[in-house]
């Protein structure tokens, strides 16, 4: 009986480490979330993983703009799309120390 718990449990974690999911949540029949779904989409646009953080994805930003940027014979739809990854990325980042405190980034200079 020991035997099958542990086998079970493995198969759970290897489930978990392979496909990305519990099997639980195969069983429950729901899929992603639409939000979910625009993220993967957004990264994988970007080209950044889901550890990205804020100056990775405006790099990768920078890139694609550079790609399909109209004046560089790209489209507008492309440049919008590139956008709106690009904010959903940002929005989706957790606040940094100085936003959650309600500092400004740059602070003015008092020359």
């Amino acid at each position: 009986m020991l035997r099958l718990l542990v086998l079970v449990a493995l198969v759970c974690v290897v489930c978990r480490w392979a496909l990305g999911k519990w099997p639980w949540d195969y069983l429950r029949g729901r899929g992603p979330s639409a939000r979910e779904e625009a993220l993967f989409r957004a990264r994988k646009l970007l080209g950044v993983g889901v550890g990205a953080g804020r100056e990775d994805v405006i790099a990768a930003h920078r890139r694609l703009v550079a790609l399909v940027h109209p004046d560089r014979g790209g489209t507008t739809a492309a440049m919008q799309e590139a956008n709106a990854a690009r904010d959903l990325l940002l929005a989706d980042l957790p606040p940094t120390q100085s936003e959650a405190r309600g500092e400004e980034l740059d602070p003015p200079s008092s020359d």
